[in-house]
């Protein structure tokens, strides 16, 4: 029997043919049961083949599906966690603000409220890296980062919205490392490179911000120039710049420690308590005069504070009152300084610093600006220093944005952010201890380091010289800086190749090789208007806003998803809560007012107008976001939306249409069918229990109402929510025909039918029973809905009965759509199932590599976020067909033969069907006799058999020969019930493809006893058939 003719499949399937010969294995004779389909219900092992590069996988993202049609064999991601996603992180987050500002924060605010700030900022980066790393692994995230998280997650409104603020920050922040590294250069490193220069004291100011933005500019192109060349190169330097910055922190710390014992020579000047700037002291001589050969000579700061070089001139009146004295910048880790520093001191623009601890006269006389002491620029408050702050905590995007690059993304990203974020977190919480401990207050308040001559504040603290720290800083501002303008153009090629904006498509374009050409034009104006505003102090807190709106829609996506409970949140990485994710939205929404209210509402308002014009003129997306799934449980609104289009993967979930049946008191036949709804609805979504009552509508209305009241209170009774229906119909079949076409409403449509079988319908007189059926299953089938036929019903646990182990079996034969993979899922999440373990077998044929078959498995299991035993099960081809799938065959053609042709009374049929039973009851006997058919037996056998399709008595028709078709599905059946059986006869539920119904209805009695062979020996078993369209994915 391996050989046929070649004969195409018979279209009389099921029924006795009339081909003599044997037919052809065009299918494996051990899934025989379910040829029919296998065009749109492949086998599992052909499924899993395409696992090879498992974004090939069927799933709802078109979008892959698109980009990967284009056939490039591209080389598979290498990057670990180390390299992928730490160091990118660290290096994003370590920044201008550490090396520029840290020390004036720390200064300003004092150690306690030093310490407040850098907390508050890490822990609202930390909450939201923990929201971030949830939807990170929930799915394959391809290369696109925040942008393509959120969009997927709230859908292209917020995506959009969250999309541009993010792209704007990230501009802002390559204009404010711009400026940062300009600052270094013509305060620290090349002074006299300045351009603008001011005589007045009043007018340096402007001239500085002057030299910022002609220094800035030029800064800006020649960046632009390089990241339009090749952003190879901004790779290649990328490791140099993060060497600088690890380099410069380590020298810092070193330096701290040196500090305790040999404090560096660091001496500041004061008048009474103010500070003079080390600009000012030409002559190196803190004092009003110097003795040089016995003479009284004054010094040049005396000129700065009299009218004359005499002793006698008239003098300012608090010059007059204090003495020079000099204090060590530096004191050291062991001085004790820290308890000085310990409290804040914010100064308003135009005061002087002063050292608190020291004797002064006439505090209150006003100081002039054409002295020369150390002046604030700016009026500090702790807000203000939170805005200033918190650019240096960003970045922690770094490493999700490269996912397309790793390795094992879902590991990498959440294990390499959140390290990140822990050593960068320690790291500025010890230097606001380091500094606090280490640095003179009055030199912390030095924005600008005038009291040390000019020095970078932080480089005083360096070792072995100031200028590691300089040289560091300037190069670790410039790779970040390259680093924006990398990133933020592709940001906004991504966010225009999405077509949710229409007018940003021209961004969408770019080089051949994808460079995008016109992003970066527009990246580089918008940068250019950050260098125009010239002040570090004041691009800082434009980006905290833009990076804060971002982070507070990473929150709200992972809260969402998390309450809204959908069938397809379920990411690998466990440690969230949605409690979380409210915090760390609650901490970015108050830093937003906190650090600056009306940037803020600015911040909100672009981001609410970009939604709006989403919302009317962009391009519809479906991407499966958290917001679809949310407006399922609102009213008229969300249905009209509902209507927009088919529920994306990720939103699939089971919308069940119970079909109950009615006995003669209108009491529910089988009640414990609602109680497996309801089991399966922990994923949420629609129940609608239906009945049929036979008659006439206008007779039996109250028949009606009354079987809904039934059906009302069985719900209340098993907590199902939901809704009720009922039909009068003249044929139950067509009243359930009805049903299946009408019931829900809008978007709120059932897509999985759940319904009894029909037991003992063999003992049953009425065919009808199972007729029905089998009629209800082609229905669902036309309809592309999902089915769930559980047999045995009455032996499934109740709510009330919790399974305290054991195991839920999948029998995954085919694959239609991933049903079998999800219900388990779902079960799992009621208290009845939970502690049930899940194992899944499948089905592999002589030609399938039961060993890869087994490995690729487990890697699309992996990928779908579902913990399970895989196991393989290899099923012997043999060309001998066992005597005992033939007498099955041959019984149940004669038994349907008997009842078609015979007509028989009822006590005839009575005496027919205690024949059957004998004749079973030999069928017994010879399951345990080692009888093969072979291909010589059968044909000597059909000799022999031959010429008696008409029987003219009975004992003729116990004589017909079995059809060949029906020979090999009843073989399936057998084979695959003897395997079910062996390996999950102790499973508390089984859950297995149903095969489809035959297309001739001639053979529809034998297709329920292939079904009553396949089930057989199993005390709990659920029949699946998928609706033709997947149900789950491994995408994000």
């Amino acid at each position: 029997m391996d050989q046929g003719d070649g004969n195409s499949k018979i279209s009389s399937v099921y029924i006795n043919n009339t081909h003599g010969m044997d037919d052809d294995d065009f299918y494996d004779r051990n899934l025989a049961l379910f040829e029919e389909e296998m065009d749109t219900r492949p086998k599992v092992s052909s499924l899993l083949n395409r696992l090879a590069n498992y974004t090939n996988l069927t799933q709802g993202a078109k979008e892959h599906e698109e980009a990967e049609s284009i056939g490039e064999k591209k080389k598979s991601p290498q990057m670990g966690t180390f390299m992928g996603v730490y160091l990118p992180c660290l290096q994003n987050i370590f920044g201008v603000i550490l090396f520029l500002r840290l020390t004036w924060v720390v200064g300003s605010a004092g150690v306690l409220q030093g310490l407040c700030i850098v907390f508050i900022c890490c822990c609202c980066t930390m909450l939201t890296a923990i929201s971030m790393s949830a939807i990170a692994t929930n799915g394959v995230v391809p290369a696109g980062g925040a942008y393509f998280m959120i969009s997927r997650s709230l859908g292209p409104e917020f995506g959009g919205a969250v999309g541009l603020c993010f792209y704007l920050g990230t501009t802002f922040a390559g204009a404010m490392y711009i400026l940062g590294a300009i600052e270094i250069l013509l305060m620290y490193i090349a002074p006299k490179a300045a351009i603008f220069e001011s005589k007045h004291p009043e007018g340096e100011g402007a001239a500085m911000l002057n030299n910022m933005r002609v220094y800035g500019s030029i800064c800006l192109l020649l960046m632009s120039l390089l990241v339009f060349v090749g952003v190879k190169y901004v790779n290649k330097l990328a490791s140099i710049f993060l060497a600088c910055v690890i380099v410069s922190i380590v020298s810092i710390y070193v330096g701290a420690l040196v500090s305790a014992f040999r404090p560096p020579r660091f001496p500041v000047c004061m008048l009474g308590n103010r500070t003079i700037s080390g600009h000012e002291i030409d002559d190196n001589h803190c004092g009003k005069t110097i003795m040089v050969q016995n003479q009284e000579l004054t010094t040049y700061l005396w000129k700065r504070f009299c009218q004359g070089t005499e002793l006698n001139a008239s003098c300012d009146e608090y010059f007059n009152s204090n003495n020079f004295s000099k204090i060590e910048a530096i004191p050291g880790l062991a001085s004790g300084i820290i308890s000085e520093n310990l409290w804040s001191a914010y100064l308003s623009k135009g005061d002087v610093v002063e050292k608190g601890s020291l004797h002064s006269s006439l505090v209150s006389h006003p100081a002039s600006t054409h002295q020369p002491y150390v002046f604030a620029d700016i009026t500090t408050s702790f807000t203000l220093l939170v805005g200033i702050f918190f650019p240096s905590v960003t970045g922690i995007m770094a490493g999700s944005n490269r996912s397309g690059d790793l390795k094992d993304a879902q590991r990498s990203i959440p294990i390499g952010t959140i390290l990140a974020i822990l050593t960068t977190s320690i790291v500025y919480l010890s230097s606001v201890v380091l500094f606090g401990a280490c640095i003179d207050g009055v030199v912390l308040r030095d924005k600008f380091g005038d009291s040390v001559k000019g020095n970078l504040v932080v480089g005083t603290l360096a070792w072995p010289t100031p200028w590691v720290i300089v040289i560091g800083s300037f190069f670790s501002t410039c790779g970040a800086g390259l680093q924006s303008l990398t990133g933020a153009p592709r940001l906004l090629q991504a966010i225009a190749k999405d077509n949710i904006i229409p007018f940003l498509r021209v961004f969408g374009h770019g080089k051949a090789n994808g460079e995008p050409t016109w992003a970066m034009l527009l990246t580089a104006l918008i940068a250019e208007l950050g260098i125009l505003i010239a002040s570090l102090d004041l691009v800082a807190p434009i980006l905290t806003m833009f990076f804060l709106m971002c982070y507070l829609f990473v929150n709200l996506a992972c809260a969402l998803q998390t309450l809204l409970r959908s069938p397809n949140w379920r990411p690998r990485f466990s440690y969230y809560h949605w409690t979380l994710s409210f915090l760390g939205m609650t901490i970015c929404l108050a830093l937003m007012f906190i650090s600056s209210w009306y940037y803020a509402i600015v911040a909100m308002v672009i981001a609410s107008m970009i939604y709006k014009y989403i919302e009317y003129h962009g391009a519809e997306k479906e991407w499966g976001d958290g917001i679809r799934g949310l407006s399922l449980s609102a009213a008229r609104y969300a249905l009209l939306r509902l209507e927009e289009g088919p529920p994306h993967t990720k939103n699939w979930r089971p919308q069940v249409l119970v079909l109950l049946k009615l006995d003669e008191d209108a009491h529910v036949k089988s009640p414990r069918l609602l109680t497996f709804a309801s089991q399966l609805k922990a994923g949420k979504g629609l129940t609608i229990v239906g009945t049929v009552v036979s008659g006439n509508f206008l007779q039996s209305y109250g028949e009606a109402l009354a079987a809904e009241q039934t059906l009302k209170h069985l719900m209340d009774k098993e907590r199902v929510k939901g809704f009720y229906q009922c039909i009068v119909a003249q044929k139950p079949r067509e009243g359930i025909s009805h049903m299946i076409q009408s019931s829900g409403l809008g978007g709120m449509k059932p897509n999985t039918v759940v319904m009894g079988w029909p037991h003992a319908w063999r003992q049953s007189e009425d065919p009808q029973a199972w007729k029905t059926f089998i009629n209800t299953v082609r229905v669902t089938t036309a309809a592309h809905l999902a089915l769930l036929v559980p047999k045995n019903i009455s032996l499934f646990p109740s709510n009330s009965e919790p399974c305290t182990e054991g195991y839920i079996d999948v029998w995954w034969i085919v694959h239609d759509g991933g049903m079998l993979m999800l219900l388990p899922f779902l079960l799992r999440q009621h208290k009845v199932w939970r502690k049930c373990g899940m194992r899944i077998f499948t089905v592999a044929q002589m030609e399938d590599n039961s060993i890869q078959m087994k490995k690729d498995l487990a890697t699309f299991l992996y990928h779908l976020r579902i913990e399970a035993e895989v196991e393989v099960v290899e099923m012997t081809i043999n060309s001998d067909i066992s005597a005992y799938t033939y007498e099955r065959t041959l019984m149940m053609e004669q038994r349907s033969q008997m009842l078609r042709q015979m007509r028989l009374s009822k006590s005839d049929r009575e005496r027919e069907a205690q024949l059957v039973k004998d004749r079973n009851s030999i069928s017994e006997h010879h399951r345990r006799v080692q009888m093969t058919w072979t291909k010589e037996k059968t044909s000597q056998y059909r000799a022999t058999h031959s010429g008696c399709s008409t029987p003219e008595g009975f004992r003729d028709m116990l004589s017909i020969r079995p059809d060949h078709s029906n020979v090999r599905r009843m073989h399936t059946a057998v084979k695959l019930n003897e395997v079910i059986v062996n390996k999950s006869h102790d499973a508390r539920l089984v859950l297995l493809n149903m095969p489809g119904p035959p297309k001739n209805t001639d053979g529809d009695e034998n297709y329920m006893e292939f079904l009553e062979v396949l089930t057989e020996g199993l005390e709990r078993v659920l029949l699946v058939r998928g609706g033709g369209s997947e149900v789950i994915t491994i995408y994000s």
